[in-house]
């Protein structure tokens, strides 16, 4: 086939076969509308195709990567902040657990869980992303590992609950290594009680780890900045910026403190390898990947371009979108369910009218919009969530009455 041809039919299939995640109306999950230079950027990519296995191979697009995560570290308020660009949120949780466990276990990378002497136990919180029980699953410890810990009823990590867990996972001969906390829930934007988490975690002499994949965007916010308040003390973060940072999928990172750890988790050396220099770290000795792209230049480009001050009129215009929405929804006879500094906002009809569920659907077959129903506290509510930098007050206007109409049964 003509390549023409082949685009046309491409483009056409997605068009017809995809939710449309980058339209303003779209109020689902953490997919945004991208930026245009980020973009551009995986165009610049695509045509160099560089390997960054190796400094030697790729020094420029290397030092990118590193500046750009310096950078990104350099707002939680760590000077000394290192890491790199992941695929996504999970590579970065596990690679977070990778660290913990080689911490706290000092065998484990030669032994496995062989080096253990009874069951390793972590803590999230029942609202984080279960990805947990897939990392705990792959690294071998097993699922069993992951504790859930109770929430406080609003859908955040309950610090006495967690403190209690720790408590009787000891007396049960486990041994506790890791405490995750949620900086941005995926049901309802909640954030964890970070201080709290943290200080719990010091006084155990756990690896104190947050989740910010989606909400730790808001410490580039004047005006949500101070919600995270605690994070700088964790010994790594996760943070996605093809979420609320408007860069294609994937771009994933792990910023942490400790390089030489990485490195000793990651270290390997092969004989077709080009000889490592002295100039800069390879980054194949400390990523779980190998070969990869070249994931950083989105984020680069984007920063670049908009800056901190543009990066901070992004978010904060998504926060003022939420705001207006809950008005137009309290207005229109629904009720707010969750108490989110952040851009989700989960509601329920104020009548106890018809099923949740059922309402989502109506209105994501109107076409109007898109929302999900999501389970908050045991209970399933309506869940809407604003990331792109498109949409505007029409679009919520046009939620409201999509709501409406699927209310009345009229879609």
């Amino acid at each position: 086939m003509a390549l023409q041809r082949v685009v046309e039919s491409v483009i056409h299939l997605l068009k017809g076969g995809t939710v449309h995640t980058m339209h303003p109306a779209y109020f689902g999950l953490f997919n945004p509308s991208v930026l245009f230079p980020a973009m551009l950027a995986d165009q610049i990519s695509a045509a160099f195709n560089p390997q960054l296995a190796v400094w030697s191979h790729a020094p420029a697009a290397i030092e990118i990567e590193r500046h750009t995560i310096a950078a990104m570290a350099g707002r939680f308020g760590w000077s000394d902040g290192t890491g790199h660009f992941t695929t996504g949120g999970t590579e970065s949780n596990a690679t977070s657990l990778l660290m913990a466990l080689s911490r706290t276990f000092p065998q484990f990378g030669q032994r496995g869980v062989g080096a253990l002497s009874g069951q390793p136990r972590l803590y999230v919180s029942a609202e984080s992303h279960l990805a947990w029980l897939k990392i705990a699953h792959q690294t071998g410890i097993g699922r069993n590992s992951v504790h859930l810990v109770a929430t406080d009823g609003m859908g955040r990590m309950d610090p006495l609950a967690l403190s209690e867990a720790i408590r009787i996972d000891r007396e049960k001969g486990h041994i506790p290594f890791f405490v995750g906390a949620t900086a941005g829930t995926t049901n309802a934007g909640m954030i964890d009680p970070l201080e709290a988490c943290g200080d719990r975690a010091r006084a155990e002499a756990l690896w104190f780890h947050v989740d910010a994949a989606w909400g730790g965007a808001a410490i580039l916010s004047a005006q949500a900045a101070d919600h995270l308040k605690g994070i700088g003390a964790a010994d790594s973060i996760t943070l996605d910026a093809h979420k609320w940072l408007a860069v294609p999928m994937g771009a994933g990172m792990l910023l942490c403190r400790d390089e030489m750890l990485l490195g000793e988790i990651f270290r390997v050396s092969a004989s077709y390898m080009p000889t490592s220099t002295d100039a800069g770290v390879d980054p194949y000795t400390h990523s779980i990947q190998w070969s990869r792209r070249f994931i950083g230049l989105k984020l680069f480009m984007s920063l670049a371009c908009l800056g901190w001050r543009g990066y901070q009129t992004h978010i904060e215009h998504t926060l003022a979108m939420a705001a207006q929405l809950r008005g137009l929804l309290c207005a229109s006879g629904w009720r707010i369910v969750n108490d989110s500094p952040l851009g989700v906002v989960c509601f329920e009809d104020s009548a106890a009218g018809t099923d949740p569920a059922v309402i989502a659907a109506r209105v994501v077959a109107s076409g109007d919009a898109w929302i999900s129903p999501a389970m908050f506290e045991g209970r399933t509510v309506l869940r809407a969530c604003i990331t792109s930098h498109f949409t505007t007050s029409e679009h919520l206007g046009g939620l409201v009455d999509a709501l409406a109409r699927a209310r009345r049964a009229e879609i």
